[in-house]
Protein backbone atom coordinates (compact mmCIF):
# COMPACT_ATOMS: atom_id res chain seq x y z
CA UNK A 1 0.00 0.00 0.00
CA UNK A 2 1.71 3.09 -1.47
CA UNK A 3 1.92 5.99 1.60
CA UNK A 4 -0.36 9.05 0.90
CA UNK A 5 1.66 10.99 3.99
CA UNK A 6 5.05 12.23 3.03
CA UNK A 7 8.44 13.93 4.03
CA UNK A 8 8.78 16.37 5.62
CA UNK A 9 10.11 18.60 2.20
CA UNK A 10 11.52 21.36 2.10
CA UNK A 11 9.25 23.93 0.85
CA UNK A 12 10.41 27.90 -0.79
CA UNK A 13 7.03 29.01 0.60
CA UNK A 14 6.20 27.04 3.90
CA UNK A 15 9.35 25.73 5.59
CA UNK A 16 9.06 21.80 6.52
CA UNK A 17 6.13 20.58 5.16
CA UNK A 18 4.61 17.24 5.83
CA UNK A 19 2.57 16.72 2.35
CA UNK A 20 -0.64 14.90 1.66
CA UNK A 21 -1.45 13.22 -1.44
CA UNK A 22 -4.86 12.74 -1.32
CA UNK A 23 -5.06 12.49 -4.76
CA UNK A 24 -3.39 9.53 -7.54
CA UNK A 25 -0.84 10.57 -9.82
CA UNK A 26 -2.16 13.01 -12.60
CA UNK A 27 -5.35 13.47 -11.60
CA UNK A 28 -5.68 17.39 -12.86
CA UNK A 29 -8.62 19.63 -14.24
CA UNK A 30 -4.77 21.19 -15.87
CA UNK A 31 -2.13 19.49 -18.25
CA UNK A 32 0.22 22.64 -17.24
CA UNK A 33 2.68 22.77 -19.56
CA UNK A 34 5.77 23.53 -17.05
CA UNK A 35 4.13 20.57 -14.47
CA UNK A 36 6.76 19.19 -12.81
CA UNK A 37 5.70 15.81 -12.54
CA UNK A 38 4.17 15.45 -16.05
CA UNK A 39 1.38 15.61 -18.23
CA UNK A 40 -1.85 14.60 -17.06
CA UNK A 41 -3.28 11.70 -18.08
CA UNK A 42 -7.02 11.95 -16.20
CA UNK A 43 -8.51 15.25 -17.40
CA UNK A 44 -11.19 15.97 -15.46
CA UNK A 45 -13.50 18.64 -13.28
CA UNK A 46 -15.82 16.36 -11.66
CA UNK A 47 -15.43 15.90 -7.99
CA UNK A 48 -15.38 12.40 -6.25
CA UNK A 49 -13.46 10.23 -3.56
CA UNK A 50 -10.25 9.15 -4.34
CA UNK A 51 -9.41 7.62 -1.15
CA UNK A 52 -11.14 6.83 2.17
CA UNK A 53 -10.40 10.14 5.16
CA UNK A 54 -9.59 7.69 7.75
CA UNK A 55 -6.91 6.00 5.70
CA UNK A 56 -4.89 9.39 5.37
CA UNK A 57 -6.00 10.41 8.77
CA UNK A 58 -4.14 6.92 10.44
CA UNK A 59 -1.03 7.53 8.17
CA UNK A 60 -0.80 11.60 9.30
CA UNK A 61 -0.92 10.48 13.01
CA UNK A 62 1.41 7.72 12.78
CA UNK A 63 3.97 10.07 10.82
CA UNK A 64 3.89 13.12 13.23
CA UNK A 65 4.65 10.77 16.36
CA UNK A 66 7.53 9.33 14.85
CA UNK A 67 8.65 12.24 13.20
CA UNK A 68 11.88 14.13 15.30
CA UNK A 69 11.85 16.87 12.91
CA UNK A 70 9.90 20.35 13.58
CA UNK A 71 6.78 20.64 11.37
CA UNK A 72 5.94 24.23 9.99
CA UNK A 73 2.58 22.82 7.79
CA UNK A 74 0.69 20.23 6.98
CA UNK A 75 0.34 20.26 3.42
CA UNK A 76 -1.88 18.99 1.17
CA UNK A 77 0.07 18.71 -2.72
CA UNK A 78 -1.04 16.02 -4.54
CA UNK A 79 0.31 15.18 -7.73
CA UNK A 80 -3.12 16.45 -9.27
CA UNK A 81 -5.72 19.03 -7.87
CA UNK A 82 -6.61 18.50 -4.43
CA UNK A 83 -10.13 20.18 -4.49
CA UNK A 84 -11.06 17.47 -6.90
CA UNK A 85 -11.36 15.27 -3.74
CA UNK A 86 -14.87 15.52 -2.67
CA UNK A 87 -14.05 14.68 0.71
CA UNK A 88 -11.27 17.79 1.42
CA UNK A 89 -13.35 19.61 3.83
CA UNK A 90 -13.48 16.45 6.20
CA UNK A 91 -10.15 15.78 5.60
CA UNK A 92 -9.24 19.15 6.83
CA UNK A 93 -11.51 18.83 9.82
CA UNK A 94 -10.13 15.30 11.23
CA UNK A 95 -6.63 16.52 10.81
CA UNK A 96 -7.57 19.98 13.08
CA UNK A 97 -8.71 17.40 15.23
CA UNK A 98 -5.53 15.12 16.20
CA UNK A 99 -2.81 18.62 15.69
CA UNK A 100 -2.22 21.67 16.11
CA UNK A 101 0.18 21.86 13.25
CA UNK A 102 -1.27 24.85 10.31
CA UNK A 103 -2.73 23.22 7.94
CA UNK A 104 -2.07 24.34 4.34
CA UNK A 105 -3.38 23.21 0.45
CA UNK A 106 -1.94 24.27 -2.03
CA UNK A 107 -4.02 24.90 -5.51
CA UNK A 108 -4.62 25.25 -8.78
CA UNK A 109 -7.57 27.52 -8.30
CA UNK A 110 -9.27 26.14 -11.12
CA UNK A 111 -12.42 24.72 -9.65
CA UNK A 112 -13.14 27.98 -6.95
CA UNK A 113 -16.15 29.10 -9.09
CA UNK A 114 -17.78 25.79 -7.42
CA UNK A 115 -19.29 26.94 -3.91
CA UNK A 116 -18.59 23.97 -2.39
CA UNK A 117 -15.19 24.07 -3.02
CA UNK A 118 -14.46 27.63 -1.93
CA UNK A 119 -16.53 26.40 1.76
CA UNK A 120 -13.95 23.47 1.82
CA UNK A 121 -10.87 25.50 1.68
CA UNK A 122 -12.26 28.03 4.01
CA UNK A 123 -11.37 25.48 6.59
CA UNK A 124 -7.48 25.68 5.86
CA UNK A 125 -5.15 27.88 7.79
CA UNK A 126 -3.58 28.90 4.27
CA UNK A 127 -4.23 28.04 1.02
CA UNK A 128 -1.90 28.40 -2.08
CA UNK A 129 -4.04 29.76 -5.81
CA UNK A 130 -2.47 29.85 -9.15
CA UNK A 131 -3.08 32.46 -11.13
CA UNK A 132 -0.64 32.47 -14.44
CA UNK A 133 -2.88 34.19 -16.47
CA UNK A 134 -5.76 36.58 -17.03
CA UNK A 135 -6.22 36.30 -20.68
CA UNK A 136 -7.78 33.14 -22.15
CA UNK A 137 -6.08 32.34 -24.73
CA UNK A 138 -2.77 32.50 -22.77
CA UNK A 139 -4.40 30.48 -20.25
CA UNK A 140 -4.90 27.67 -22.44
CA UNK A 141 -1.52 27.66 -23.98
CA UNK A 142 -0.23 27.95 -20.24
CA UNK A 143 -2.63 25.59 -18.51
CA UNK A 144 -4.20 23.26 -21.00
CA UNK A 145 -7.71 23.47 -19.16
CA UNK A 146 -9.93 20.89 -19.05
CA UNK A 147 -12.66 22.09 -22.26
CA UNK A 148 -15.61 22.99 -19.53
CA UNK A 149 -13.53 25.34 -17.57
CA UNK A 150 -14.61 29.19 -18.07
CA UNK A 151 -11.80 31.68 -16.94
CA UNK A 152 -13.71 34.33 -15.98
CA UNK A 153 -16.01 31.90 -13.67
CA UNK A 154 -12.51 30.86 -12.30
CA UNK A 155 -11.25 34.43 -11.33
CA UNK A 156 -14.69 35.10 -10.15
CA UNK A 157 -14.66 32.83 -7.62
CA UNK A 158 -10.67 33.67 -6.30
CA UNK A 159 -12.13 36.98 -5.99
CA UNK A 160 -15.21 36.18 -4.03
CA UNK A 161 -13.41 33.45 -1.78
CA UNK A 162 -10.17 36.01 -1.18
CA UNK A 163 -12.90 38.24 0.23
CA UNK A 164 -14.65 35.65 2.85
CA UNK A 165 -11.77 33.95 3.92
CA UNK A 166 -9.67 34.65 7.26
CA UNK A 167 -6.37 32.78 6.90
CA UNK A 168 -3.44 33.08 4.93
CA UNK A 169 -3.39 33.14 0.85
CA UNK A 170 -0.80 33.16 -1.06
CA UNK A 171 -0.62 33.06 -4.72
CA UNK A 172 1.86 32.07 -7.18
CA UNK A 173 2.73 33.05 -11.04
CA UNK A 174 4.50 31.04 -12.87
CA UNK A 175 6.01 32.85 -15.71
CA UNK A 176 7.14 30.63 -18.98
CA UNK A 177 9.58 32.11 -21.79
CA UNK A 178 7.54 33.53 -24.95
CA UNK A 179 4.27 32.26 -23.35
CA UNK A 180 3.01 33.98 -20.98
CA UNK A 181 5.86 36.25 -20.11
CA UNK A 182 4.27 39.61 -22.20
CA UNK A 183 3.96 42.80 -20.40
CA UNK A 184 0.33 42.28 -20.75
CA UNK A 185 0.11 39.55 -19.09
CA UNK A 186 1.97 40.24 -16.06
CA UNK A 187 0.48 44.18 -15.57
CA UNK A 188 -2.98 42.40 -15.91
CA UNK A 189 -1.93 39.54 -13.56
CA UNK A 190 -0.78 42.66 -11.43
CA UNK A 191 -4.61 44.77 -11.50
CA UNK A 192 -6.36 41.48 -10.85
CA UNK A 193 -4.23 40.62 -7.60
CA UNK A 194 -4.22 44.13 -6.44
CA UNK A 195 -8.24 43.83 -5.81
CA UNK A 196 -7.68 40.31 -4.22
CA UNK A 197 -7.03 40.06 0.07
CA UNK A 198 -4.43 38.26 -0.07
CA UNK A 199 -0.97 38.10 2.23
CA UNK A 200 1.69 37.08 -0.32
CA UNK A 201 2.55 36.77 -4.13
CA UNK A 202 5.27 34.99 -5.48
CA UNK A 203 6.46 35.04 -8.40
CA UNK A 204 8.27 31.69 -9.99
CA UNK A 205 10.40 29.88 -12.89
CA UNK A 206 10.28 26.30 -13.56
CA UNK A 207 13.19 24.88 -12.19
CA UNK A 208 12.41 21.12 -12.46
CA UNK A 209 12.17 18.86 -15.32
CA UNK A 210 8.43 20.21 -17.05
CA UNK A 211 5.99 18.18 -18.90
CA UNK A 212 6.95 19.88 -21.82
CA UNK A 213 11.00 19.66 -23.01
CA UNK A 214 10.64 23.55 -24.92
CA UNK A 215 9.60 24.93 -21.76
CA UNK A 216 11.89 27.35 -21.01
CA UNK A 217 12.10 29.69 -17.79
CA UNK A 218 11.37 33.68 -18.57
CA UNK A 219 14.24 35.82 -18.68
CA UNK A 220 15.70 37.52 -16.00
CA UNK A 221 14.30 41.63 -17.13
CA UNK A 222 10.93 39.64 -17.82
CA UNK A 223 11.45 38.14 -14.15
CA UNK A 224 12.33 41.64 -12.86
CA UNK A 225 9.76 43.69 -14.42
CA UNK A 226 6.80 41.32 -13.04
CA UNK A 227 8.62 42.12 -9.70
CA UNK A 228 8.08 45.74 -9.87
CA UNK A 229 5.01 45.77 -11.43
CA UNK A 230 3.26 43.21 -8.67
CA UNK A 231 5.11 45.71 -6.05
CA UNK A 232 3.17 48.64 -7.32
CA UNK A 233 -0.07 47.43 -7.47
CA UNK A 234 -0.11 45.18 -4.27
CA UNK A 235 3.01 46.69 -2.27
CA UNK A 236 6.63 45.31 -2.10
CA UNK A 237 6.79 43.78 1.08
CA UNK A 238 3.46 41.46 -0.55
CA UNK A 239 5.85 40.09 -3.28
CA UNK A 240 8.27 37.24 -3.73
CA UNK A 241 10.80 35.59 -5.93
CA UNK A 242 10.52 31.83 -6.26
CA UNK A 243 13.05 31.43 -8.49
CA UNK A 244 15.76 29.27 -6.86
CA UNK A 245 15.78 25.41 -5.55
CA UNK A 246 14.45 24.98 -2.12
CA UNK A 247 17.38 22.88 -0.68
CA UNK A 248 18.20 19.15 0.98
CA UNK A 249 16.52 18.94 4.16
CA UNK A 250 14.28 16.26 2.75
CA UNK A 251 12.52 13.69 6.09
CA UNK A 252 10.84 10.25 6.09
CA UNK A 253 9.47 7.76 8.62
CA UNK A 254 9.38 3.79 7.81
CA UNK A 255 10.11 2.24 4.88
CA UNK A 256 12.92 4.51 3.41
CA UNK A 257 12.42 3.34 -0.32
CA UNK A 258 8.65 3.73 -0.33
CA UNK A 259 9.29 7.33 1.99
CA UNK A 260 11.79 8.07 -0.75
CA UNK A 261 9.07 6.99 -3.45
CA UNK A 262 6.62 9.43 -1.88
CA UNK A 263 8.00 12.17 -1.63
CA UNK A 264 9.52 12.22 -5.68
CA UNK A 265 5.61 11.55 -6.70
CA UNK A 266 5.16 14.88 -5.56
CA UNK A 267 8.34 16.27 -5.46
CA UNK A 268 10.79 15.41 -7.73
CA UNK A 269 14.42 15.38 -6.20
CA UNK A 270 17.38 16.68 -7.47
CA UNK A 271 19.77 13.84 -7.87
CA UNK A 272 22.67 14.63 -5.75
CA UNK A 273 19.83 15.62 -2.54
CA UNK A 274 18.40 11.78 -3.66
CA UNK A 275 21.64 11.04 -2.60
CA UNK A 276 21.71 12.34 0.53
CA UNK A 277 18.49 11.22 1.65
CA UNK A 278 19.23 7.33 0.75
CA UNK A 279 22.44 7.58 2.76
CA UNK A 280 20.66 9.07 5.70
CA UNK A 281 18.66 5.56 5.91
CA UNK A 282 21.75 3.41 5.43
CA UNK A 283 21.22 2.63 1.70
CA UNK A 284 24.18 2.73 -1.02
CA UNK A 285 22.76 5.66 -3.35
CA UNK A 286 24.29 4.53 -6.33
CA UNK A 287 22.89 0.92 -6.03
CA UNK A 288 19.47 1.73 -4.81
CA UNK A 289 18.93 4.16 -7.72
CA UNK A 290 20.30 1.44 -10.33
CA UNK A 291 17.31 -1.23 -8.61
CA UNK A 292 14.84 1.83 -9.01
CA UNK A 293 15.52 2.21 -12.39
CA UNK A 294 15.55 -1.55 -13.35
CA UNK A 295 12.14 -1.93 -11.82
CA UNK A 296 11.04 0.94 -14.00
CA UNK A 297 9.36 2.62 -10.22
CA UNK A 298 11.78 6.16 -11.14
CA UNK A 299 13.25 7.91 -14.06
CA UNK A 300 16.15 10.41 -14.19
CA UNK A 301 15.76 13.20 -16.27
CA UNK A 302 18.15 16.33 -17.23
CA UNK A 303 17.08 19.76 -16.79
CA UNK A 304 19.07 23.31 -17.25
CA UNK A 305 22.44 20.88 -16.61
CA UNK A 306 20.69 19.59 -13.06
CA UNK A 307 19.69 15.72 -12.89
CA UNK A 308 16.55 15.14 -11.31
CA UNK A 309 14.90 12.07 -10.16
CA UNK A 310 10.99 11.55 -10.62
CA UNK A 311 8.72 8.85 -9.91
CA UNK A 312 7.29 6.78 -13.21
CA UNK A 313 3.97 8.12 -13.91
CA UNK A 314 1.75 5.48 -15.01
CA UNK A 315 2.07 3.21 -11.80
CA UNK A 316 -1.88 4.01 -10.10
CA UNK A 317 -1.76 3.75 -6.67
CA UNK A 318 -4.11 1.46 -4.61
Amino acid sequence: MVRLVFGPVPSRRLGQSLGINNIPPKHCTYSCIYCQIGRTTHLEINRREFYPVERIISQVEETINRLSVKIDFITVVPDGEPTLDVNLGHLAEEIKNITTIPLAVISNSSLLWREDVREDLLLFDLVSLKIDAIDQGIWKLVNRPHPKLVLERILDGIFVFSHDYKGKIITETMLVKNINDSRENIIGIASFLSNLRIDKAYIAVPTRPPAEKWVKPADEDKVLFAHEIFSERIGRDKVELLTHYEGALFHGVGDPIDSFLSIISVHPMRIDYAYKFLEKFGLDPEETLKGLLKEKKIVVKDYKGIKFVLRRIGREYS
